[in-house]
């Protein structure tokens, strides 16, 4: 009788145990569900490639100073130095180093984040021996507040212009957040602004054709 009884409420236990499993697995295809049709908490972001370009003829870019539509003063720094750390660590091209892009738009008193002309996109290229330059805009650096929470924001747009022809031939953007509902539900910390910046980043540069 005593056995019995045991087994009883160890088969109970297994159920309890087996009815929280399965609630977590039904959740997770809830929200593995959601992220394939590519909800915005997950961070995916928008590309224009120009068709019929082959983008092997560009091995080399100049990425200029980030245009800084943002409060923060510091972020586009951190935004032009990690995208130059991303395109090297992901292969995608090499890159002139930023210091001397920055001496020639003072040699040509060329505002960083302005507008360029076709002929000063030319001179650019030939001065720097590159095939192509990458422009950024920066639209928010934030810190957005969710109850007791804050979580950095960022979005971001990048374009890629062949310098021959001042063409946009590549440009995507995306917006990320410290703050997911995976976190939230699972009770983990959230990103920084580092962290955001780096993934949204990554994701952009993802949608170059190589």
């Amino acid at each position: 009788m005593r056995l019995s009884s045991i087994l009883l409420e160890r088969s109970e236990s297994f159920f309890r145990l087996g009815k929280k499993t399965l609630c977590i697995f039904l959740l997770l295809g809830v929200f593995l569900g959601l992220a394939g049709c590519g909800f915005p908490f997950m961070g995916k972001s928008k590309a224009f490639v120009r068709e019929n370009v082959d983008f092997g003829f560009v091995q080399k870019i100049a990425v200029l100073p980030v245009e800084n539509n943002s409060k923060d003063e510091f972020a586009p720094e951190l935004v032009r130095d990690i995208t130059i750390t991303r395109i090297l660590a992901m292969k995608l091209f090499d890159v002139t180093d930023k210091g001397l892009v920055d001496s020639f738009l003072r040699e040509e008193a060329i505002d960083p984040g302005k507008p360029l002309d076709v002929s000063t996109i030319k001179r650019l290229g030939q001065k720097l021996n590159v095939q192509s330059l990458l422009l950024t805009t920066l639209d928010i650096a934030a810190d957005s507040r969710k109850g007791t929470m804050s979580y950095p924001e960022m979005s971001v747009t990048l374009r890629l212009l062949e310098v021959e022809t001042g063409l946009v031939i590549w440009q995507a953007g995306g917006h990320q957040s410290g703050d997911s509902i995976w976190r939230r539900l699972f009770g983990l910390a959230g990103r920084d602004k580092y962290q955001v910046t780096v993934s949204l980043l990554e994701d952009i540069l993802h949608t170059i054709p190589r």
